[in-house]
């Protein structure tokens, strides 16, 4: 079907009549628009949807969510026969946000299901939380997490609060796929089974947060600015760290207030410097010795704290990660049963330091659903501590299910209130790490690929690296070469092959004879390719940190001209 003979097909179904005003409009306007709102389906994937707000089979709108909700209705109804099926839903500043929401509740309670809905807008965290707290069978998250303002998305999560894994997600994507009509869609909503949730979520959430901590010792003199880039975090963490007794939390105001345009960035991402600036900005008139910085939906964190010069630096995911993976394994009385994870495209030095202090370590696909599965896999077992990933995610203990920002800060805030007062700093506390195992340097190239195009060039980017992979790269020869796709992992020395026990992922990874590992993986959220870059080398105890930091930025430049992404 082409995307003109679909935009003729939602014309005359049963929408509103702005809806229709939108639809006449893309097909008596330049084509590659129409193309673009209707050349397919939105796709609802393994972990929900996420899309360009507007009119069209390809976007964003009240009846894609709506022809997804009701897909999952009819799923949960197969699933759990007999019960009284309970779901809590949760959304972010976004545009749209909580209209969505609460038409997502009304499509619950048309159901039948009963719906659990936040009064405002809330961290991710603590969806994944409240559905654990509420027994219920399924939760939904309204955001497009970092992504730019005309973007909104659709996450759900599973009665164990996690984003949904096999085989509900593949359960799930069939039912949805079965709505291939408006009027399949029940709209008409049962208030009465739609609830309200406020202030004891909030006080449970604190609570259970604060229990993570591994010391009630507050350095009152750390001071902390915080800035929530207009999103969610303003809603919690500021209690948060009020509640574990910090005295001197600096807010940027001009981002505080929620508001979906993200009028003071141009993207909401903590992982880019630019979002950070304010923040930055007021950390250095205030004197400040930390800043923290949260993606509208808060699961994401980025920090920058003072080096051995007293400049402002920031820390990338894996810095963050490994930081707070060695400070919990510090300081927990370990039994032996206990593990961490990461991602396979993450640093390797987050199993380096595991193995330091004799904990075990898992490794498993990119996303959180994966580490959450990993806790679920291993319950009765092992004692999950903590987890992270490079795009600047963490996870402490299980009472949640995903990446949180809001225990993660307080965690962290505890660790360099403790470094301080022993007379360090956060560079010399890294650098004791990087010495004890090797110094690693990371990066990440995201190269953006819109629409019908984009997706044919990022598939076409994939198949070329298969069919004609590089024999070296930053002077370094591949030794061995990764498909998560096909689950092999090849010897190139040997010609070797070995099964890979993950599952099937579009994901290749290349590592050089010195022990680089590079990653190629088109985003399943978002039309991009990305390229991870991970280098390391010997610690030299002559060199500064700095100097060597230098050496690792060289050899990654010299990998991005050979693979030639830049």
């Amino acid at each position: 079907m082409t995307a003109r003979e679909n935009a003729l097909r939602w014309l005359e179904q049963d929408t509103d009549e702005l809806f229709k005003k939108g639809i006449q409009a893309l097909l008596d306007g330049p084509e590659r628009d129409l193309e673009d709102a209707f050349y397919r389906d939105l796709e609802f994937g393994t972990g929900g949807m996420r899309g360009v707000m507007g009119v069209g089979s390809n976007r964003v709108n009240k009846y894609t969510f709506g022809m997804a909700t009701q897909g999952l209705s009819n799923y949960l109804k197969q699933s759990f026969p007999g019960e009284q099926i309970k779901v809590a839903i949760a959304y972010d500043c976004r545009n749209n946000s909580q209209a969505f929401a609460r038409m997502v509740a009304e499509i619950f309670s048309a159901n039948g299901i009963e719906a659990y809905l936040f009064s405002d807008l809330r961290p991710t965290p603590q969806l994944s939380f409240a559905v654990r707290e509420l027994n219920c069978h399924s939760g939904i998250v309204i955001t497009a997490s970092h992504n730019p303002p005309e973007y909104n998305g659709y996450k759900v999560y599973w009665n164990d609060g996690a984003q949904i894994v096999a085989p509900q997600d593949i359960g799930i994507i069939d039912e949805v796929r079965k709505i291939e009509q408006l009027n399949q869609i029940n709209f008409k909503a049962n208030p009465s089974l739609i609830h309200e949730l406020g202030k004891e979520m909030d006080d449970a959430f604190v609570k259970a947060s604060l229990a993570q901590r591994r010391s009630s010792e507050v350095n009152k003199n750390l001071k902390i600015v915080l800035t929530s880039l207009h999103g969610t975090s303003i809603t919690l963490l500021p209690r948060l760290l009020e509640e574990a007794g910090y005295e001197n939390v600096l807010i940027v105001e001009e981002q505080a207030v929620p508001d979906g345009n993200f009028p003071t960035v141009k993207s909401p991402n903590p992982e880019e410097r630019e979002a950070l600036n304010m923040a930055l900005e007021l950390a250095d008139r205030e004197n400040a010795d930390l800043v923290i910085g949260t993606d509208p939906d808060s699961d994401r964190i980025g920090v920058a704290v003072r080096n051995n010069e007293g400049e402002m630096i920031l820390l990338n995911g894996n810095q963050t990660g490994v930081i707070l993976t060695d400070y919990l394994l510090q300081n927990t009385a370990l039994k032996g049963d206990e593990f961490i994870a990461y991602t396979i495209v993450s640093s390797e030095l987050f199993g380096d330091v595991a193995m330091h202090y004799g904990v075990d370590s898992q490794i498993c696909l990119t996303g959180f659903k994966h580490i959450a599965k990993l806790i679920k896999d291993n319950e009765g077992d092992k004692t999950f501590i903590g987890g992270g990933e490079e795009s600047y995610g963490f996870m402490i203990g299980d009472f949640v299910r995903d990446k949180d920002a809001l225990t993660a800060a307080l965690i962290f805030c505890d660790w360099l209130g403790q470094v301080l007062q022993d007379g360090e700093n956060a560079e010399r506390y890294l650098g004791r790490i990087y010495k004890r195992h090797d110094l690693y340097q990371e990066h990440l190239i995201s190269l953006t690929k819109k629409g019908k195009d984009g997706s044919e060039e990022i598939a076409q980017m994939m198949r070329d690296l298969r069919t004609n992979p590089p024999a070296s790269l930053g002077g370094d020869e591949i030794v061995r070469i990764d498909d998560i796709n096909n689950g092999t992992s090849k010897d190139l020395k040997t010609g070797h092959i070995t099964p890979i026990d993950l599952p099937s992922s579009n994901v290749l990874q290349f590592y050089t004879s010195s022990g680089s590992k590079i990653s190629a993986r088109p985003s399943g959220t978002e039309p991009k390719i990305k390229f991870y870059f991970s280098v390391r080398k010997d610690w030299e105890s002559s060199a500064s940190l700095k100097a060597q930091q230098k050496i690792l930025d060289n050899t990654i430049q010299d990998i991005i001209k050979d693979l030639g992404v830049s």
